[in-house]
């Protein structure tokens, strides 16, 4: 499958991009910014604006700032910010410059608000959220102007340091731009600039006692910054006049920014509300944000995904301006396209069932040559030890096979990869009936898994010895939300939670050479798939895809 990476980017944002430079619009500069919210870690969908922000800057040699966009106290936190720090470096991508943040500039919007009052075009609102919301009206239905609305400047102005210096409870009284309630636009409708907050802020402490919204604190700060082309997901399209009559109100030189909205990215099977996300990590459902079944990039990177498989996947779909849901075995297929050239193979036997071969000599240990990489020939090989004693995975043996099974049974010739032919002679059972070991004879004229007389057999299988094995766990995954769209029956994707999404297997058996893995290092486990060694826990490994191509089969049924 072509990723489309040879090819060049071209969509609605690049032509109008293309178009400012041809008018010399910004004198020919491009800026952008990539503004997250510090009240969470970043997610997937976040990965496609991380990408278009920085992508396009670099493709018109611009630059692109990252403004932490810090204006609620209540919930945002340094560790949250640490974390998007991290993520992005993780990403592959650097900041023009210092991280910035919207709590940089509240004294200039501070005056900014003041020089609106003075203008006559905000006033301070004595009425509390739940009446100010009723009164803009709706679609359709007209607003209702504030009783308040008609004070004069002086008066504005004194309500307004008041509840800057913290004379006012919250909710008391908010600062509002006075535009139009009967706009059709419901943004326009009078929109709230300041609320009271009397917490403490992560950067400013208890300096302040009023914060600025976010349609207040966006288009400002990107003027500040100088910033040239400020991009945005759809939902905010009704915004953009606001953010367009923020900047025409106020005294700044030269061409103000513009708002451009595109669609996010959503994939099925998956939520990516921040709220949502924050509810599955304190309800218990998940064991944290990196937890591997999350959509978070700290949980993709747990799990085994490569930042450049997620760049390439987000290249790949591209930009427009229609909401869209992406299968999420798309990505997948970018995951694993990528890992079949770089992760090394390794053998593990994650439900070990033992297998004694008779006629092997004993205590003969020998080191059978297997290549790390067929995809890769630099990666070389490396040696196995096998012995008389091996694990093989339960599923490879069938006492009473069912129809086109060719692994294991009694009487039945396999291979074993990269050593020898072996034929089951028999097996023991357990109290429950289920096998409990294996037996077989192995023919020495086969070593390296090739039969000098040319004899063909239908399977290889993988195995581990039982005296070098190392013992750990894996987990596998289905699943965080069953619903190819989370909620779209009820209108709750908590409705749809997958009960079963993850299986902890224990006491897996994995070549010793998997005792030397690195954190976080991703591997292929012959014939079961990718799986990612925990940065955390020595020898717990994450399956991060399987070697199926799901992607493939859609197009296909398609």
């Amino acid at each position: 499958m072509s990723n489309g990476a040879d090819q060049p980017l071209d969509d609605f944002v690049r032509e109008l991009v293309r178009d400012d430079a041809a008018k010399e619009r910004f004198g020919g500069r491009v800026q952008t910014r990539f503004p997250p919210e510090p009240n969470g870690y970043l997610h997937i969908g976040h990965a496609k604006a991380i990408t278009l922000d920085f992508e396009l800057a670099k493709e018109f040699d611009g630059v692109c700032n990252l403004r932490f966009d810090d204006t609620n106290p209540n919930t945002e936190d340094t560790a949250f910010v640490e974390g998007i720090l991290e993520d992005l470096d993780w990403l592959g991508y650097q900041p023009n410059g210092e991280p910035l943040y919207a709590s940089d500039y509240f004294e200039q919007l501070y005056d900014w608000a003041e020089h609106l009052i003075s203008q006559g075009l905000a006033y301070v609102d004595d009425q509390d959220a739940e009446t100010i919301s009723q009164q803009r009206g709706g679609f359709g239905q007209p607003g209702t102007e504030s009783p308040f609305r008609s004070r004069n400047v002086e008066e504005n102005l004194e309500l307004f340091r008041k509840m800057r210096d913290g004379a006012f409870d919250e909710g008391s009284r908010v600062l509002r731009a006075k535009i139009d309630m009967q706009h059709e636009n419901m943004q326009l409708r009078d929109p709230v600039m300041y609320r009271i907050r009397h917490e403490p802020h992560h950067r400013t402490g208890d300096r302040w006692h009023i914060y600025p919204t976010y349609d207040w604190a966006h288009g400002q700060s990107d003027a500040i910054e100088g910033v040239t082309h400020s991009l945005c997901t759809l939902e905010f399209d009704s915004h953009r006049p606001l953010y367009d009559w923020y900047l025409a109100q106020l005294p700044l030189p030269g061409d103000t920014p513009r708002q451009t909205e595109f669609a996010r990215l959503e994939l099925t099977h998956t939520v990516t509300s921040k709220r949502r996300l924050a509810a599955l990590v304190q309800d218990g459902i998940v064991d944290g944000w990196d937890d591997p079944r999350m959509p978070t990039l700290r949980g993709l990177r747990r799990r085994g995904y490569p930042a450049a498989a997620i760049k390439e996947f987000c290249s790949y779909i591209g930009v427009s301006r229609a909401n869209s849901r992406h299968q999420i075995e798309l990505l997948e297929s970018f995951v694993r396209q990528h890992l079949n050239t770089t992760a090394q193979r390794k053998m593990a036997v994650l439900e070990p069932l033992r297998l004694v071969i008779t006629n092997w000599p004993e205590g003969q240990i020998d080191e059978v040559e297997v290549v790390n990489n067929p995809e890769n020939a630099d990666d070389g090989t490396r040696l196995v030890p096998f012995t008389g004693e091996l694990f093989i995975e339960q599923d490879d043996f069938r006492a009473d096979p069912p129809p086109k099974y060719f692994r294991l049974t009694p009487g039945r010739e396999v291979r074993l990869r990269g050593a020898y032919f072996v034929t089951c002679t028999g097996f023991d059972v357990g109290e429950a009936g289920n096998p409990t070991t294996v037996y077989a004879t192995y023919d020495p004229e086969t070593r390296g898994g090739n039969a000098p007389d040319g004899r063909k057999v239908k399977s290889t299988m993988h195995w581990v010895s039982a005296q070098h094995a190392v013992s750990g766990s894996a987990a596998l995954y289905e699943r965080l939300f069953a619903a190819e769209v989370p909620g779209n029956e009820t209108g709750d994707p908590m409705d749809d939670l997958e009960p079963n999404s993850v299986t902890r297997l224990e006491n897996c058996m994995f070549e010793p050479s998997m005792a030397e893995l690195a954190s976080g290092e991703v591997v292929q486990f012959e014939r079961l798939g990718y799986f990612a060694h925990d940065p955390r826990t020595p020898l717990l490994f994450h399956r991060t895809v399987g070697l199926r191509d799901e992607w493939a089969r859609i197009q296909q049924r398609s």
